[in-house]
């Protein structure tokens, strides 16, 4: 019991320690046992400050619009200055593109129009969007430099996921089957079996950059001008971290509700 505990412990250090403190606690108590055989584990850290950086005195509390008839207060952060910007008519969104010093990565934000109904505005979004038509949006001569209004509230988000029936329903089942299982290339007999795929995941964004980090562990269109320089994110939008020469997304997530 001791060797499965200290070895967890020794895992979670690792992750830990590889994003500075942000992801704790990875493996949970009782998660590994005398069956365990291999912990495959990943962890990606990330840190950068804006291009630009917002001013927090200009920051103000300003209300959150969760759905139609919900608000939330949240910590406003303005800045006005130039961006990459451009609006998909079909979907009535906007998108902001802010850089990070170096200009290597940027973040992406999706911002859809205002909430005309019961629902957060995300939900089409999401179900149009693919990585193809994300590149295609984001492709630099896509998008146009111009002065911007930007309001972007200060969020920080953890999340913890069990990937086990994401991964099962993208066509990998049988890798959680004691009877299906066939890790024979990373094993000369017949015994592991994946039991459990967690992953956690932290974001935080504030005046002068983003702080993001992740593991996981596996236990065996239609372009239209901008009309109005303005992007209030004042309501729920996507938002991307991606590596602008590659156009590779390292990180994304959804800001729906302080």
């Amino acid at each position: 019991m001791n060797a499965w505990e200290d070895s967890r412990k020794r895992i979670n250090g690792w992750v830990e320690e590889r994003t500075e403190g942000k992801i704790q606690n990875l493996l949970a108590e009782g998660v590994l046992d005398s069956l365990t055989r291999l912990v495959l584990v990943n962890a990606i850290y990330f840190k950068g400050n804006w291009e630009k950086q917002f001013n927090k005195e200009r920051t103000a509390e300003r209300p959150f619009q969760i759905n139609k008839n919900e608000t939330k207060p949240v910590q406003m952060m303005f800045k006005k200055d130039r961006f990459n910007m451009t609006y998909i008519g079909d979907l009535q969104t906007k998108i902001l593109e802010l850089p990070y010093v170096g200009n290597e990565l940027s973040m992406i934000i999706l911002l859809p129009d205002a909430i005309q109904d019961g629902s957060t505005g995300l939900e089409r979004l999401e179900r149009e969007l693919t990585y193809e038509k994300l590149i295609d949006w984001i492709n630099p001569e896509m998008m146009d430099s111009t002065e911007v209004r930007v309001s972007l509230p200060r969020f920080k988000l953890e999340e913890n996921y069990d990937l086990k029936p994401i991964l099962s329903c993208m066509g990998m089942p049988d890798a959680f089957d004691l009877g299906k299982a066939d890790f024979s290339g990373m094993s000369s007999g017949n015994e592991l079996v994946l039991s459990e795929v967690v992953h956690k995941s932290f974001v935080e964004v504030n005046e002068e950059g983003t702080e993001a980090a992740a593991a996981t562990a596996a236990i065996m269109m239609m372009r239209c001008a901008m009309i109005v320089p303005d992007f209030t994110a004042d309501h729920p939008f996507l938002f991307f971290i991606r590596h602008n020469k590659s156009s590779s997304i390292l990180f994304c997530g959804r800001f729906c509700s302080p």
